[in-house]
């Protein structure tokens, strides 16, 4: 190896060997500091700061330090084992709040058309289809059949600390009041706690 190739190679291993935190100079100009605003300084008086520390080692301000975002929470959904009696009377009060808040739109004069027999609801909507939810006991989940997201099966979940329940599809975590409010535009959260 030629001798300037060696000195060449050491001196890239004294500079890689060198600690990161080293020690930072700054050259100020007196004029700039005298000068509390240095747009308005004239040009001879002007400066700029001289630092001998990359830009990754500043040390952040509060004009350079953007807060990070917190991450949004997942809230895990669980299935709740329920005993038949317990899974129709919960199923019931979803069913009976919907029918409730459908009717009264119905009656209110909006392109809706809901019945209700035998644990079968049909919502048809003008404009868009109908839909249909409905009970199944053997499996303990409301189904529902839509026009344009296609047949879901919900199954009540709690969810978080606070342990509230919802009827959720398993597959996207969506819930059947959040999946009603995006298609029918109808606020079924609001009708009534379970």
């Amino acid at each position: 190896m030629p001798r300037t190739q060696a000195l060449q190679t050491s001196r890239l291993l004294m500079r890689a060997a060198r600690p990161l935190n080293r020690t930072c100079s700054r050259i100020i100009c007196r004029s700039a500091v005298s000068n509390p605003n240095p747009a308005t300084a004239p040009a001879r008086l002007r400066c700029n700061t001289f630092s001998t520390c990359s830009a990754r080692f500043k040390a952040p301000t509060p004009d350079t330090i953007t807060p990070s975002k917190a991450s949004p929470t997942e809230t895990t959904n669980t299935v709740v084992e329920l005993d038949i009696d317990e899974y129709h009377r919960i199923a019931d009060i979803w069913l009976d709040n919907a029918l409730a808040k459908f009717e009264d739109l119905q009656d209110q004069g909006e392109e809706i058309d809901v019945e209700f027999s035998s644990g079968v609801m049909t919502i048809g909507v003008t404009g868009k289809g109908t839909y249909v939810l409905n009970k199944q006991p053997p499996n303990k989940q409301i189904w529902l059949s839509s026009p344009i997201s296609g047949p879901k099966r919900y199954d009540w979940c709690v969810s978080g600390d606070g342990q509230t329940g919802s009827w959720v599809y398993a597959r996207d975590n969506s819930t059947l009041d959040q999946l009603i409010l995006e298609e029918l535009e109808v606020d079924l959260e609001a009708s009534g706690e379970l």
